[in-house]
């Protein structure tokens, strides 16, 4: 981008938020931790076709871009990124971008072929924007591991940020697809966040044993008719690899579907 090379040449430290659109609080907050960091802003809005596998849901995915640029604009970004899928996959675009340790369990077992999708964009992004610092959500806890791998392993040259995951007020995760929780659905969602303060409650009374903070949880979650697991797991914070023990810090990480949606959470812990 030659906005991006211009003010590099005058000193601008610039922040990127890149996201799929359908904005919500949890993008704005973002928007508002690159504006303090950052002296402009770039969002990227970009649904990567890339990431989603043949039976997910890239065409039903939420598409807001008329409501994206009010709030952009309301938050005063200074470059709201939007491009076709055919500039960023132009015709004879065979390159993909693998972060393989990282990405083999939890979302990347069950959707196969997402991190090398969501890798190979991010690394698009950055080079295109050469930010000085990109910022992510918590709540994509793999996605962010990974993103500071691929980073650091490909000396991207960006800081990347990763700013605590916003809820409301009831626990839920803020996510683009909520949207399309049915009422009853809407209700069900929180057990998520609930199997995951379980774990986070018996590790702080003293459960150091992965396998039995995993059942704290998984007790907690039957107890929600409508959920049904993907998995729930105690790792790691950088490895994400499963603990036999919890010792000074775990990653809870969790995974379900209501109806045709799925939900992903995750909560850091210190002991």
């Amino acid at each position: 981008m030659a906005w991006s090379a211009a003010h590099h040449r005058e000193g601008v430290t610039i922040g990127l938020v890149p996201t799929m659109g359908a904005l919500h609080a949890g993008h704005r907050a973002l928007i508002k931790t690159a504006r303090l960091f950052c002296d402009a802003v770039v969002v990227s809005l970009f649904v990567n076709p890339a990431q989603f596998g043949p039976k997910e849901d890239y065409s039903r995915y939420p598409r807001k871009p008329k409501a994206d640029a009010a709030l952009c604009k309301k938050e005063g970004v200074d470059v709201l990124f939007a491009p076709p899928v055919g500039e960023i996959y132009p015709d004879g675009f065979q390159t993909t971008v693998s972060v393989p340790t990282l990405a083999h369990r939890w979302e990347g077992e069950q959707r196969p072929g997402h991190f090398e999708g969501m890798a190979t964009v991010v690394t698009k992004l950055l080079t295109l924007v050469r930010p000085t610092a990109a910022f992510f959500g918590q709540k994509d806890f793999q996605q962010a591991a990974l993103i500071k791998r691929l980073v650091e392993d490909l000396n991207l040259g960006a800081r990347v940020i990763v700013y605590p995951t916003v809820r409301e007020a009831d626990g839920l995760a803020l996510s683009s697809r909520n949207v399309f929780l049915t009422p009853e659905q809407r209700r069900a969602a929180p057990a998520l966040f609930q199997a995951l303060k379980a774990g986070r409650a018996a590790i702080r009374t003293g459960g150091r044993s992965g396998a039995k903070i995993q059942q704290v949880m998984r007790k907690t979650l039957v107890a929600e008719p409508m959920a049904r697991l993907d998995y729930l797991a105690v790792c790691n914070p950088d490895s994400l690899e499963p603990l036999r023990q919890v010792r000074d810090r775990a990653v809870l990480l969790g995974a379900i579907r209501i109806g045709r949606i799925r939900l992903i959470d995750n909560l850091l812990v210190t002991c």
